[in-house]
């Protein structure tokens, strides 16, 4: 029950850091943005619900499977919001520079679909896959640091 809820502490924390990053490179906030935003608020509220049936129920199919769902929601959302964003930018978007053609994006949905129908034959896969689009997006998105201060080096000095 405790891996379930640090999980999901983790996923809030990726959305929340790279949330962050993304929003500094908007010159403007419109209202297609902001209802992008709230649509990506709304699938990411539902996380400590299904965490609570996954951890009330764990290894089990059904809340395994809509908790890829729940996650897989919240990052077409994510999409969503940032196409969003470029689209509201223009041709010179900071943030289309910085992710490009954004295959972390394209590998987290893909890893999504895949887990969701595992969950009812190999729980523990789907859940292993949960990790792994996690670990992913650990590090908040450097691209973005990168066009935002270009003078900064993306990696710390040693």
């Amino acid at each position: 029950m405790f891996l379930g809820y640090l999980l999901s502490f983790v996923y809030l924390g990726i959305y929340w850091n790279n949330h962050h990053h993304m929003l500094h490179t908007c010159r403007k906030v419109t209202g297609p943005i902001l209802w992008a935003n709230l649509h990506l608020l709304f699938w990411l509220s539902l996380i400590p619900f299904v965490t609570g049936w996954l951890g009330e129920h764990h290894a089990s199919a059904l809340p395994t499977a809509l908790y890829g769902l729940i996650l897989l929601m919240a990052a077409i959302a994510y999409t969503v919001l940032q196409r969003t964003i470029i689209a509201s930018q223009g041709r010179h978007s900071l943030l289309k520079a910085a992710v490009g053609e954004d295959w972390k994006g394209k590998v987290s949905l893909l890893l999504y679909l895949t887990a969701i129908p595992t969950a009812f034959i190999y729980e523990w896969v789907s859940d292993a896959l949960y990790v792994l689009v996690a670990l992913l997006w650990l590090i908040p998105d450097r691209r973005i640091e990168s066009v935002l201060d270009p003078t900064e080096p993306s990696e710390p000095p040693r």
